[in-house]
């Protein structure tokens, strides 16, 4: 019986992809545990708060970390419920890519498709890419405390351990839809369980008499501009970055709804309870953190991490580095979803005949059934990044920067589409089962977070230390119109003739079917080859 029913919810599913016209090409071995884990695992509170906590702390100091938190996630829970909405009508591995297409008039459908679709992949791209160095960066900071400060952390060692990181996670990627699903279900309880003791036992170990007072927490002693010369209201904001960064990448979801069962459901909820669960707890983790972190003068400590110096502080250096595992494991599952997220966009992308490939990455493992080739591209990409950090670690940090602004501005072109051409007659916008509606809920999720995102864009663009010089430049905007420049240009000389926006591979797989009905009918007609 229940084996009857889970081929009834995946026939169901087929149908729905079938009907955006799409043949089913994985296995849906995803269940609503494991999509729910993928989704924490893909914004990976405690490592992401690790590797960003620095920069709202050493610009607008303890209190701007706490409120900018809270504000961000607030505004994000806008974005990630309109995001949701969208990938409940539209349940393809293609994700925001495809809806986009799909939300605009034919006339516009292929400019608008080969816009978003660059700008998701370029910062799924430095998001991988992103994740693997903080990673690598977070493993050498643990040896940094392990020697007291005794050992030398170079560039090579950084970006080796990086590469070795990186094809670690490409080959676990190649492995089949079903053991990526068992593997995802387990991310979510070391995600929130490590957070959670981390709270716990930071509140444990700090005396009471050495807690900071609610002032300094979230009121204006806390507040001290670090920036070298930006006005106060601006040093303030500059607490969003961890937020923005944290927060984001939970489309990846949406990339894998071809392997996820009932996907119009647990798709769009795993999102909404995956943003809405990590800002709450982000905030709770931020504030505790604040509170036992000690003179901020010591911070950001020898490790350059402030996170694991308040936890050397107050745990020891035994008890901060063995919690510590699970936070680098934590980092550790954010690649993993992130390549495989990442590696479902390039294969619909080919499939779409995105690239002058002719579909070459858009083919499907006959093996594993998930797009191996895909994985591999999606592997040697992100590893180029980490390896320009030899020659060049400024332009390394100015790729890693561009994640969020490209992820971000991907979401709210489909969501400002559906709101304009959600009537159109070549549109109609059909929702999904998660549905805000048109009253002021949906209207104003929409738009809130259509706003929010623009300004945050614009923030994420500045430097945040003046005087600006070479190193402290931040080139996240200039890298992202500038591979938009080149990829409008491909699109003009070249990429116009063999994309037209998302295609369906019905036909396809029908022209296939008859070609192999007439060789059996050759072969029953020809006596010959049946002897």
């Amino acid at each position: 019986m229940a084996t009857s029913m889970t081929e009834t919810k995946t026939s169901e599913d087929d149908r729905e992809l079938v009907t955006l016209g799409y043949v089913p090409s994985f296995k849906r071995e995803f269940s609503n545990l494991a999509t729910i884990s993928f989704a924490f695992s893909i914004i990976g509170l405690c490592s992401s708060i690790a590797m960003t906590f620095n920069t709202p702390l050493l610009t607008g100091g303890p209190s701007s970390v706490v409120w900018c938190w809270i504000l961000g996630a607030c505004m994000c829970f806008t974005l990630g419920a309109s995001v949701a909405e969208i990938v409940s009508a539209y349940p393809t591995s293609g994700g925001l890519y495809t809806a986009s297409a799909q939300l605009t008039p034919k006339k516009y459908r292929a400019r608008v498709g080969w816009v978003v679709g660059w700008l998701n992949m370029l910062g799924q791209i430095a998001g991988v890419a992103s994740t693997e160095f903080g990673l690598s960066e977070m493993i050498w900071a643990a040896v940094v405390i392990g020697k007291d400060g005794n050992f030398e952390v170079t560039q090579a060692k950084t970006v080796w351990l990086f590469v070795i990181l990186l094809i670690v996670h490409g080959s676990l990627n190649c492995l089949g839809t079903r053991w990526l699903a068992r593997m995802s279900s387990g991310y979510v309880f070391v995600n929130l369980g490590a957070t959670i003791l981390i709270v716990v036992v930071l509140l444990a170990t700090t005396p009471r008499s050495e807690m900071h007072a609610a002032n300094y927490v979230f009121g204006a002693e806390g507040f001290n501009n670090q920036t070298g010369g930006w006005n106060n209201g601006l040093a303030f904001v500059f607490g969003l970055f961890s937020v923005q960064w944290t927060l984001t990448d939970y489309d990846a979801t949406a990339h894998i709804c071809e392997e996820v069962k009932r996907a119009a459901y647990a798709a769009p909820a795993a999102i909404f309870v995956a943003v809405v669960g990590t800002g709450l707890l982000g905030w709770l983790l931020n504030i505790v953190l604040i509170l036992c972190s000690g003179p901020l003068t010591d911070l950001p400590g020898a490790a350059d991490l402030a996170f694991l110096q308040i936890m050397y502080l107050r745990m020891g250096k035994a008890g901060a580095l063995i919690l510590w595992v699970p936070v680098c494991f934590t980092a550790f599952f954010v690649v993993q979803t992130a390549l495989q997220a990442v590696s479902r966009t390039f294969y619909a992308f080919s499939r779409d005949h995105g690239f002058p490939d002719r579909g070459y990455f858009g083919y499907n493992s006959k093996l594993t059934q998930t797009p191996l080739r895909a994985i591999i591209l999606c592997t040697v990409l992100s590893i180029i990044p980490g390896l320009l950090d030899l020659a060049s670690p400024i332009a390394a940090n100015a790729i890693f920067a561009l994640c969020a602004i490209s992820l971000d501005l991907s979401y709210i072109i489909p969501i400002f589409l559906r709101r304009v051409f959600q009537n159109h007659p070549e549109v109609m916008f059909k929702p999904g089962p998660f549905y805000m509606g048109d009253g002021i809920i949906g209207l104003g999720a929409n738009w809130i977070c259509i706003c929010w995102t623009l300004f945050v864009c614009v923030l994420l663009s500045f430097p945040t230390i003046l005087p600006v010089t070479p190193q402290t430049m931040n080139y996240a905007s200039v890298i992202t119109v500038g591979v938009m420049v080149v990829a409008f240009a491909w699109y003009i000389i070249d990429g116009h003739r063999h994309y037209h926006g998302p295609q369906s591979n019905i036909r396809k797989l029908e022209e296939m079917n008859e070609l192999e009905k007439e060789d059996d009918e050759r072969t029953s007609d020809d006596p010959q080859k049946e002897v």
